[in-house]
């Protein structure tokens, strides 16, 4: 039976289809505290932890925010990672699981930016220096324009992670020469994975500034 390029991505593959354990099994390798002074693991985690913390500081001006940013890029990160493993499903390369991090974030900042700060919303919807005959069509992009974000913020972190595994999967049909490339393929699957994960949560750093 011929199986479809794209059956890899399938999260349906039974009644008791497992494959979205892996979304929460992160939880299961997070670096613990075993003795009274850090180990090398938690050392990286918390360097790491205070270098994100002073970065989305830098891009917003909500505190409040800083907690539930960071839990992201930590879980996007985490699924990423495990998604270049063979026989790990990638949760990430779901368009639906990628929509879920971003809309509630986006309807949680225009709910909160329409409410609170109406008039600073209503200036970011029309630039500085706009001519008066193209105001209705400037409004027009940049109401079309955040209205799109959630599924654009979705659609880039899934394609991204769809197109390294796809190109590795045409490769591993091939000859066994290719062993090399296979090699560095997989180290820049490990650096989109981590930009990735930067640059979603970057992103919503900024759309929070905005509002």
């Amino acid at each position: 039976m011929m199986m479809n390029l794209f059956s890899a991505f399938d999260p349906c593959t039974g009644k008791l289809s497992m494959n979205w354990i892996s979304t929460i099994m992160f939880i299961f390798i997070i670096p613990k505290k075993f003795w009274k002074s850090n180990n090398l693991n938690q050392n990286l985690m918390n360097k790491f932890s205070e270098k994100l913390n002073n970065e989305i500081k830098m891009n917003t001006k909500y505190k409040s925010i800083k907690l539930i940013l960071m839990s992201m890029i930590l879980l996007i990160l985490n699924n990423n990672m495990l998604g270049i493993l063979p026989y790990v499903f990638t949760s990430t390369s779901q368009i639906n699981f990628s929509l879920a991090l971003s809309l509630p974030m986006w309807v949680s900042y225009m709910m909160f930016g329409w409410k609170k700060n109406t008039k600073l919303m209503l200036t970011n919807m029309l630039p500085k220096n706009t001519p008066s005959m193209i105001m209705p069509l400037m409004i027009m992009i940049e109401f079309t324009s955040n209205l799109i974000r959630p599924s654009s913020l979705a659609i880039r972190l899934s394609a991204n992670m769809i197109a390294g595994h796809l190109l590795m999967s045409l490769l591993g049909e091939k000859s066994t020469l290719l062993i090399m490339i296979m090699i560095i393929l997989m180290m820049f699957e490990m650096a989109v994975a981590i930009i990735q994960s930067y640059v979603f949560t970057t992103l919503m750093t900024l759309y929070s500034s905005e509002v």
